[in-house]
């Protein structure tokens, strides 16, 4: 990854490219607690302890995928920085759909699926420093790999395995500025504009009519997925006819 090529690409970004790091979110924290501005990405080609949701371990082999976290200090009320989730993964679907003939799908709340299979993973976390609160977003984005390891058979893929055979490798430059700038355009609309998020997100919904088992605040609900509601929470219809709105959950299964 060059980081002249990719701040050409996506003006308006400042650019860190690593070789290897423990974790990119670790150094966009460090970054922000060090009152550095936004918006900042910093790209890794390996990670050594890279995390996803509910802690889990990130692994993706180097030079093949996109591994990279952004600094973002937003000049919006904090009570809409839970929305960052739901703009950063229509981002990641509109930046795909731009640069290859796919057509990802959103796992609520923050996974990104191409035929059935996840091919990227979010991760936002919100920090304090002296120059005021920041917000942390990791983006890991299978693009090259074509092997995984036996436990994420049938569970991962990459954009590359979705295409013809015939191609031989996707310019991750080119996805991962994509990828920049798609968020730069959603990201206007963070505030008054959030509904435009929200219907451009429901079509690209992969739980949209499904039944599902969501674990939050400690607890299995089972339902039926309905809808997305105006602030991109879940809404279900349950067994016995009523509805529940989850705004979080740590787990979701069909």
């Amino acid at each position: 990854m060059n980081p002249e090529t990719l701040q050409t690409l996506a003006p308006g970004w400042r650019i860190e490219c690593h070789d290897e790091v423990t974790s990119t979110n670790d150094l966009a924290r460090e970054a922000g607690l060090r009152g550095e501005a936004g918006p900042l990405a910093i790209f890794a080609e390996a990670q050594t302890a890279g995390r996803g949701q509910r802690s889990q371990r990130w692994i993706t082999p180097k030079g093949q995928d996109l591994m990279f976290s952004l600094l973002l200090r937003p000049e919006v009320k904090l009570e809409h920085w839970p929305r960052l989730t739901t703009m950063a993964a229509l981002a990641l679907c509109k930046a795909i759909e731009a640069t290859l003939p796919l057509m990802p799908k959103i796992k609520w709340p923050n996974d990104i699926f191409l035929a059935e299979r996840k091919v990227s993973g979010l991760l936002a976390e919100t920090f304090t420093s002296a120059k005021g609160p920041f917000l942390v977003l990791g983006i890991g984005l299978n693009v090259n790999a074509i092997a995984f390891a036996p436990e994420l058979h049938g569970i991962a893929t990459s954009l590359l395995r979705e295409l013809p055979a015939t191609l031989r490798e996707i310019d991750r430059e080119v996805v991962a500025a994509a990828v920049l700038n798609e968020l730069t355009k959603v990201m206007k609309l963070w505030a008054d504009g959030f509904h435009e998020v929200i219907s451009a997100v429901r079509p690209r919904s992969l739980l949209t009519g499904r039944n599902i088992r969501a674990r939050a605040n400690g607890q299995e609900i089972h339902g039926r997925v309905a809808d997305l509601n105006h602030e991109g929470h879940l809404v279900l219809q349950l067994p016995d006819g009523s509805a529940q709105t989850l705004s979080s959950a740590a787990e979701v299964r069909w």
